[in-house]
């Protein structure tokens, strides 16, 4: 059985999140592109993400995907039809993904979303979540990802900022939500620490899992070359015998494999530093 090649690109190593997420769900052969040297993205044009996440795409191609995921918000918000369009295989962006999972477990018709300045600022999420019938409530949190990045998963200061973000979302949406989608590849690290400080009422949804499931889907309906390992049960259904891992970055390799490594609770080998110009 051949396995699928699917390509993960993210501007930094938060997508990772999304890539641990499909792991446990697909066996395939995965290859992950981090633009570090050029992160953030938050602070650039539409035109320049588009640019550099399109060379990324293209490097990923050359390297024989099947399909590509753009882990990235920023990204994703700014850029997937250009994405997708100059891609000559299928994209997923993570998104729709999220806003579909949202819609799905909503019963009240409102959801806040969290994330960070650069993706609130674009409003995708609010408007994908209207054309799925939702009211949204976006709230910027720009200190999660260094406190995340500083490996302060569970810290006293992170649960902290976390309420302060989380009493004002609550606030500006007057207790009506009852979904929190976590619309940043950074916070799926923190969301057992946000699940103890939110409501019981209220469902979070992440969009790196939501991501996994719409791929899952994807490739159970049209297997790119042979089948992907899929289990008919929900995650954790891959096999840990078959996946593969190949990582690409735009600049310190030590570096990534130090952060890497607590995304996604597993040594990282194998990473390459590339140079794509521009």
């Amino acid at each position: 059985m051949t396995l699928p090649c699917i390509g993960v690109f993210d501007s930094g190593v938060g997508g990772l999140t999304v890539l641990k997420a499909m792991a446990e769900q697909i066996s395939a052969h995965y290859l992950y592109f981090g633009d570090t040297a050029r992160l953030p993205y938050g602070t650039k044009s539409a035109d320049t993400v588009a640019r550099y996440a399109i060379g990324a795409a293209r490097f990923l191609e050359a390297q024989n995907i099947d399909l590509l995921v753009i882990a990235c918000n920023t990204a994703t918000a700014l850029a997937l039809p250009q994405i997708t369009h100059a891609a000559s295989v299928p994209v997923v962006g993570v998104v729709e993904p999220g806003a579909q999972m949202a819609a799905e477990v909503s019963q009240s018709g409102s959801a806040i979303v969290i994330a960070t300045e650069a993706t609130v600022s674009s409003h995708a999420y609010r408007d994908a979540l209207q054309r799925h019938g939702l009211q949204a409530f976006e709230k910027a949190c720009p200190l999660f990802v260094p406190l995340v990045e500083e490996g302060w998963i569970d810290h006293a200061v992170t649960e902290q900022v976390a309420r302060i973000y989380l009493g004002e979302a609550m606030a500006a949406s007057a207790d009506s939500a009852d979904v929190l989608l976590l619309a940043c590849t950074h916070y799926p690290l923190i969301a057992p620490l946000l699940r103890r400080i939110t409501p019981a009422h209220v469902k979070i949804v992440d969009s790196a899992e939501s991501t996994a499931r719409v791929v899952r889907g994807q490739l159970l309906e049209d297997p790119p070359r042979g089948e992907a390992q899929l289990s008919s049960n929900h995650p954790g259904a891959a096999s840990s015998d078959h996946r593969t891992f190949r990582f690409f970055v735009t600049d310190s390799v030590e570096k990534f494999k130090r952060l890497a490594t607590g995304f996604l609770g597993r040594q990282v080998d194998h990473v390459e530093h590339v140079d794509l110009g521009g």
